[in-house]
């Protein structure tokens, strides 16, 4: 899983349209670099932390708005944009140009259907999408290499406040408009909230980057920042936080809606549907994906039951039991989890030139997640570094109830987060040459989680998963994201209960009790988004089939995957046609010379 960062549009376009008059430009090319460069500007100055996250630093002292005044700004924003970029004459643009009009358009309309849905009015939630949490889990991907950084950190403790305020208010809209959450996440929300405001000081999430002072730091202003950071804690931020966290539990869950769906939102079909369109990119309606889940759990089961037979138990049944009460198939410690991430990324690295022609320079370091976001975090997942390589990519590795969690799936998940899955993908993406910011940093759900999964058979490739029980395992995770298909559309399509959804996990997998609720509390928080790795998964499946079988021998693997990742993240339905272009060039190139 990764931290997407989507593209948000925003910007003064009258200042734009100004400076392309100035510059009096006379190619349509000339303008629709303009205007992708003026609304790349103004997503940095209207997402301060993403800028933060990408290594630009001058905004490093704020956070994003989040007043319904500047959700008014955005959609004006956003539809003026939209107007500015249907208007550019593409017939002269060359075929990159005229992929980055259509996307841009794609895009600005998709985020005014998300505003016309006021899928705004929804700003609380129990797993990542709620503002208030990921606030303090920013931190731990924050640079914080000067006095500066610092410096611009103690301010924007100092400016949570108003953040949290901002967020009440337009609740409280969703809430006159009927648009709230489900009771039941809300009132384990005041739990993870309760954990960022009672710690004190030095022992409060906020204050994690007093553990990484760097040596060039002197220890006087070491002393002050410690006094002023701890200060703006213990008198600013968690008096902030328990006035909101007294909101929601007062205020806000005794309101909160009693079925976990979808569906029942005013106009919550339309909602879902725009959810399904957003994170998988395709147009498969929601009966469909839970058919495509049903089938995807029932085949991976018959694989499955392959690896029990062969280590000698009678069914799958029986081996899922054994597997869960074998001492030699749990970690030992937090420390032991993360070794093991670290070993099987280790043991990749030297095996990626067989799979890729193009290789990530950004470096790749494994750490724990947050003791806060534990209780609903997944096992583990990937934070982009800086373009730069300054920062590297993180991948989060969740250790806490190390000792009830199986390790069979540590490999597969490695892969997926790590390389040759998030880490590399987003690496090479984000130094592209020749693509706009907004193509090198795009996120289109079901391409990078389509990705990650794929990545993780790509161990089979070249010869991982020497353990059968670490196939097994990988199994169990491909079996996971097919679960998700019938979960997901179950929930807030068919108006299954959680208790359905639980059951029906349990009936399927090994996973302990923790991550099946975890897992289900995150298909009820962010519909549709669970959908997006089978369903990305299983078109590069097909992308792949479709190429071995026209070119035959001439198919190359490296080639194949660094076409796929080669224009960054795309539409699922873009890289089908790219792909195909490819194959086509490739045969055709090959049949040339074979002639000469």
């Amino acid at each position: 899983m990764t931290r997407g960062r989507r593209i948000a549009c925003a910007i003064g376009i009258a200042a734009l349209l100004h400076g392309v008059a100035a510059a009096k430009l006379v190619s349509s090319s000339d303008t629709l670099h303009a205007l992708l460069a003026a609304q790349w500007e103004h997503y940095l100055a209207a997402n301060p932390e993403a800028a933060t996250f990408l290594g630009d630093r001058r905004y490093n002292d704020r956070w994003t708005d989040a007043s319904l005044a500047h959700v008014k700004a955005e959609r004006a924003a956003t539809t003026r944009f939209l107007k500015s970029f249907r208007a550019i004459d593409t017939k002269g643009l060359s075929d990159e140009d005229r992929l980055n009009d259509q996307l841009m358009i794609r895009q600005l309309k998709s985020d005014l259907k998300g505003f016309d849905l006021k899928l705004y009015e929804m700003p609380i939630y129990l797993w990542r999408s709620s503002a208030p949490l990921q606030l303090a889990s920013y931190v731990g991907d924050f640079p914080f290499d000067t006095v500066k950084d610092y410096d611009d950190y103690i301010t924007r403790l100092k400016r949570i406040p108003p953040v949290l305020e901002q967020t009440v208010a337009v609740a409280r809209l969703g809430e006159r408009d009927g648009l709230m959450p489900p009771r039941y996440l809300l009132e384990k929300l005041v739990v993870r909230l309760d954990s960022l405001a009672a710690p004190a000081g030095a022992d409060n999430a906020f204050a994690e980057p007093l553990k990484r002072f760097p040596a060039s730091i002197a220890e006087t202003d070491r002393a002050r920042i410690r006094t002023q950071m701890i200060a703006a804690i213990d008198g600013i931020v968690r008096p902030a936080y328990r006035r909101f966290t007294a909101f929601v539990k007062d205020g806000f869950a005794p309101h909160g809606r009693s079925e976990p769906g979808l569906w029942s939102l005013p106009n919550g079909a339309a909602i879902y549907r725009h959810a399904i369109e957003t994170e998988t990119t395709t147009n498969q309606t929601p009966e469909q994906i839970h058919q495509v889940g049903l089938a995807e759990v029932a085949r991976i089961e018959r694989d499955m039951a392959v690896i029990a037979k062969a280590q000698g138990y009678a069914d799958l049944a029986s081996f899922r039991a054994a597997l869960k009460a074998d001492p030699k198939l749990h970690a030992s410690s937090r420390e032991d989890v993360l070794a093991r991430y670290r070993g099987f990324i280790d043991g990749m690295k030297p095996e990626l030139p067989k799979l890729f022609g193009n290789l990530p320079k950004t470096d790749l370091v494994v750490v724990p997640v947050e003791t806060f976001r534990e209780a609903a975090a997944p096992s583990a997942e990937y934070h982009q570094g800086t373009p730069d390589g300054s920062e590297p990519g993180r991948v989060y590795v969740n250790a806490g109830s190390f000792d009830t969690r199986l390790t069979v799936n540590i490999e597969a998940t490695a892969y997926h987060e790590g390389v040759p899955g998030h880490h590399l993908q987003f690496s090479i993406a984000q130094t592209l040459p020749g693509l706009p910011p907004f193509r090198q940093q795009a996120f289109y759900t079901a391409y990078v989680e389509g990705w990650g999964l794929y990545a993780e058979r790509l161990g089979k490739d070249v010869g991982m998963y020497k353990d059968p029980f670490s196939d097994y395992g990988r199994l169990a995770e491909e079996e996971l994201r097919a679960i998700r298909l019938v979960l997901d559309t179950g929930v807030h399509y068919k108006h299954w209960t959680r208790q359905q959804m639980i059951d029906f996990f349990h009936a399927h997998s090994t996973e302990d009790e923790a991550k099946i609720t975890s897992e289900v509390d995150r298909y009820v928080s962010i519909p549709a988004q669970a959908l997006s790795y089978k369903v990305g998964e299983l078109k590069i499946l097909a992308l792949r089939e479709r190429a071995e079988k026209v070119l035959g021998d001439r198919f190359d693997i490296r080639a194949f995957h660094d076409r796929i990742i080669g224009d960054g993240a795309l539409p699922l339905d873009v890289l089908e046609a790219r792909i195909d272009a490819w194959i086509d060039q490739t045969r055709r190139t090959a049949s040339r010379a074979r002639a000469e």
